[in-house]
């Protein structure tokens, strides 16, 4: 009862015209969920053609591409409708569309090669992949940068450097250039002790 009196006096202290702005789809839901698939599918194929560098974003000219994209395909999901149950319903259609191909990448990992690509190998036993960096349209500055940012001082404490589909970086040090985890020191210590204890002459009674 009480929630009724409310909605009621919200109807009335509303006039009819905004209610009918934020509930009353100018177009179709069909339309609506049309437009929003199309939309993602677009935006998709234009980041699988695009490539991991669009992705990583690794510099300013990416970055601004990547915030202005949402605003240039904004007409093109809403239409001539700017209710609130339009917007609603885009949303959840492209978060449904987005978790069913999540879900079905997983069921066939082809689809997930074909959506995303494969990783991209860079750098192998510290040397660069000739052609990999080009197809990725990435320079080795910002390679260089990323590696450092991994914990790379140089290319050549690099083992292996690739971009997965997702635009991150994945590096593999070589082994002398990784360091050791806080276990990995105390059980190092830990074994030094015991051998030092071996060594050390037994003490006269």
């Amino acid at each position: 009862m009480m929630m009724n009196a409310v909605v009621g006096g919200l109807q009335a202290a509303v006039p009819a015209s905004v209610w009918d702005d934020l509930w009353v789809m100018q177009i179709p839901p069909a339309e609506k969920v049309l437009r929003t698939v199309a939309v993602y599918a677009a935006i998709l194929l234009i980041v699988r053609l695009a490539g991991k560098r669009l992705l990583a974003q690794m510099n300013s000219l990416d970055l601004v591409v990547v915030l202005l994209l949402s605003n240039v395909v904004q007409n093109a999901i809403i239409g001539a409708d700017n209710s609130l149950s339009g917007g609603v319903l885009g949303a959840i259609v492209l978060v449904s569309l987005n978790a069913a191909l999540e879900r079905l990448t997983q069921v066939w990992p082809a689809l997930g090669v074909l959506l995303e690509g494969r990783p991209t190998t860079v750098v192998r036993d510290g040397q660069f992949i000739d052609g990999s960096l080009d197809r990725l349209g990435v320079s080795r500055r910002e390679l260089d940068g990323a590696l450092r940012r991994q914990g790379a001082d140089n290319i050549a404490e690099v083992r292996r450097a690739e971009f997965d589909p997702g635009g991150s970086i994945v590096v593999d040090l070589e082994p002398r250039e990784q360091g050791l985890s806080r276990g990995e020191f105390q059980d190092a210590m830990a074994r030094l002790t015991a051998r030092l204890d071996e060594l050390a002459p037994p003490t006269a009674s």
